[in-house]
């Protein structure tokens, strides 16, 4: 196996890892206060981490990362969280589906920006259409509107993009799973202090799914999906391996109606089949028509040399 596919197989399992996680915060949402939730969360996910740094005995970042590490914990650990917890409130997790697929251009449009990326505009033609595609759906299929919550989730779409890019950037130095955890690390004594001080009044009223849902967030959303995404747009590239969260929508549709007994119609079978031909087209022009196709060097994509 090349290192290109293996970056998008790693991409595709982060992908559907991170598909569940806007019905899981929905679902904790219902019993959990959002700032709690996004606190907790981050909090249960960097002791995790803390202590797979420490028994791994994983190299401390250096100096000049911990302004790349901010940006990632500000995006992915912060950011995400807290603006889709809000949004959730407003609108129904379906219509989130809207603005999940402007994601991979937007992880596209930073990977551009923060690394220097040159998709040829083949890429962009896929890419746009992907998008299009998902907005259409779900536009048609998402349920009301709101200000407030759209606006929400179009901010928490935008720092995710960042975070995703500026951590795949960071992830060639320091490791793919060593950058969320040092990300989650970093923000550790302030998720901590936060969810002390926004703990719930009474743990009486808080059911099962809520609880679960918390798991699900804080274990898989927060750190497992990360080990296996950022090691993906390493090696496949930012660019090219962002277009597979066009997928997600669709992944967590079919994970509702698996899980949930909800229909699955065969409009979501037909605009799933047109977007999985849109990343096949995305990732054959994701590098330029001149890129070197030598592979990259183990150590840039998996775990560092320690010291």
């Amino acid at each position: 196996m090349d290192r290109t596919t293996e970056g998008w197989i790693c991409g595709l399992l982060g992908v559907v890892i991170f598909s569940g996680s806007l019905p899981a915060t929905r679902i904790a949402v219902s019993d959990f206060d959002p700032f709690f939730l996004t606190l907790a969360r981050a909090t249960i996910a960097g002791v995790l981490a803390a202590a797979l740094l420490a028994a791994l005995r994983q190299r401390k970042p250096d100096r000049e990362d911990y302004i790349p590490l901010a940006v990632v914990s500000a995006g992915v650990v912060i950011g995400f969280p807290l603006l889709t917890a809000l949004a959730l409130q407003y609108i129904a997790a379906s219509r989130s589906i809207v603005f999940i697929g402007l994601l991979p251009l937007t992880t596209a449009i930073f990977g551009v920006i923060r690394n220097g990326e040159r998709p040829r505009v083949a890429f962009w033609i896929f890419s746009s259409l992907g998008a299009a595609l998902v907005t259409g759906y779900a536009l048609a299929n998402g349920g009301s509107a709101s200000a407030m919550g759209d606006c929400l989730m179009l901010g928490a779409i935008l720092l995710c993009g960042l975070g995703y890019a500026e951590g795949a950037k960071l992830s060639h130095k320091l490791g793919g799973w060593q950058v969320i955890s040092w990300a989650l690390v970093l923000t550790l004594p302030l998720m901590v202090a936060g969810t002390l001080l926004t703990l719930p009044a009474s743990w009486s009223g808080i059911g099962m799914p809520a609880w679960l849902g918390l798991a699900y967030v804080s274990l898989f959303s927060m750190l497992i999906g990360f080990v296996f995404w950022y090691r993906g747009l390493v090696l496949g590239g930012i660019a090219g391996v962002g277009q597979l969260q066009l997928l997600q929508p669709f992944l967590g549709l079919m994970l509702a109606a698996l899980l949930l007994k909800e229909t699955v119609g065969w409009q979501m079978v037909a605009v799933t089949a047109a977007v999985i031909l849109c990343v096949i087209g995305a990732k054959r022009f994701a590098k330029p028509q001149d890129a070197d196709a030598e592979s990259i060097p183990e150590t840039e994509a998996g775990a560092p040399l320690q010291r």
